[in-house]
């Protein structure tokens, strides 16, 4: 099977287990991210791909070929570290072709390769230059470059843009994605950003303690979380204790909602939470009566230039709506308001 599979993958420290049970198949060509919170494991994960750490359990296969006792030099695989881990001694070029050097490669067709990477990373003519020379986004691309030299079958990027400001950042992830679909080489990220996994990948793994909790095109794993914890990591989202109705509906503040429907999986006893994203709560006048809608109170309004958030105290809880400044509702601070939450996008989950 042509790509990356992943067996039963599991690495254990002693007593703590670092990744359980992982099972993966990344298709050929693909981008993914790993996604999550501190600790859950993707960095780990990512380590055993590339051969730095040596699995407790499972298999890694690419391109059919067996990986598991292979050393990382003999896995042909770039990777871009958080740290860079770049060369001071070293002119730019020379970081590229480190280990073409290594491998005995003449140093002709080494000066040809850096002069080709640079070319592709957008860095014409900086062969020469000293690393210290370079800015902070300059680097990074020496970074990828050097991890492209020797042209492997996957590309490995650990938080690779985590030291850049926020606007070079979100260029850098436009241009890694671009960069891979003109490669076509399988790459994954290991990232804590959701709008960086969203941005840039094809599929996103989202990791919570070890394990993977969901694996999914970002667009739907953004509007079909499996659980109350990817709902949260993945944006932003009101997550709403409610109760079984029957049927489609449910409670929330003893409040009727219509939804689109409930989990096949779901018991009549099990409790729920309700996702619904700040874009689709909408907020009318007290007097705009509706289905799906409850009273409540304007807290705070938050006004960010390309959207404007409305908090509204329903009861015992808040909902955050999310507009354009085009479509912000007309209410203020202390206005008492109808909130709108449209059945097909409340989103039930297991409590």
């Amino acid at each position: 099977m042509s790509g990356l599979e992943l067996q039963n993958i599991s690495k254990r420290f002693g007593s703590v287990t670092a990744v359980s049970d992982i099972n993966l198949n990344i298709p050929e060509g693909r981008f993914i991210s790993f996604l999550g919170p501190s600790g859950c494991g993707k960095t780990t994960l990512l380590r055993l791909i590339a051969g730095l750490e040596t699995s407790t359990t499972g298999q890694i296969v690419l391109d059919g070929e067996d990986l598991t006792d292979k050393p990382t030099h003999q896995r042909n695989i770039g990777m871009v570290f958080q740290s860079l881990a770049l060369f001071p001694h070293l002119s730019v070029g020379e970081n590229i072709t480190y280990s073409q050097k290594i491998r005995g490669i003449e140093k002709t067709v080494r000066r040809k390769r850096a002069d080709e990477l640079l070319e592709l990373v957008q860095l014409p003519g900086v062969a020469d230059r000293n690393i210290s020379q370079l800015s902070g986004g300059q680097r990074q691309r020496v970074a990828i470059a050097r991890a492209l030299a020797l042209e492997p079958k996957l590309f490995l990027l650990d938080e690779p843009l985590s030291a850049l400001d926020a606007k070079l950042r979100e260029e850098m992830q436009v241009e890694l994605r671009i960069l891979q679909e003109r490669l076509g080489i399988t790459t994954i990220i290991v990232t804590h950003d959701q709008r960086e996994a969203m941005t840039m990948s094809d599929e996103v793994v989202v990791m919570s303690t070890a394990r993977i909790a969901q694996v999914g095109a970002p667009l739907d794993i953004y509007r079909n979380p499996a659980s109350a914890f990817v709902a949260e990591f993945i944006g932003t989202s009101n997550l709403l204790k409610a109760q079984q109705a029957g049927g489609n509906k449910i409670t929330i503040e003893g409040q009727t909602f219509e939804t689109d429907g409930l989990p096949d999986t779901l018991k009549p006893e099990d409790g729920i939470i309700v996702s619904v994203r700040p874009e689709d709560v909408h907020v009318y006048p007290e007097s705009n009566e509706g289905p799906n809608r409850m009273s409540g109170t304007v807290t705070f309004l938050r006004d960010v230039g390309a959207s404007v958030e409305t908090f509204v105290q329903c009861g015992d809880v808040q909902i955050v709506a999310m507009a354009t400044p085009k479509d912000r509702p007309d209410v203020s601070k202390g206005d008492n308001v109808k909130v709108e939450l449209p059945a097909e996008s409340c989103v039930v989950l297991k409590a």
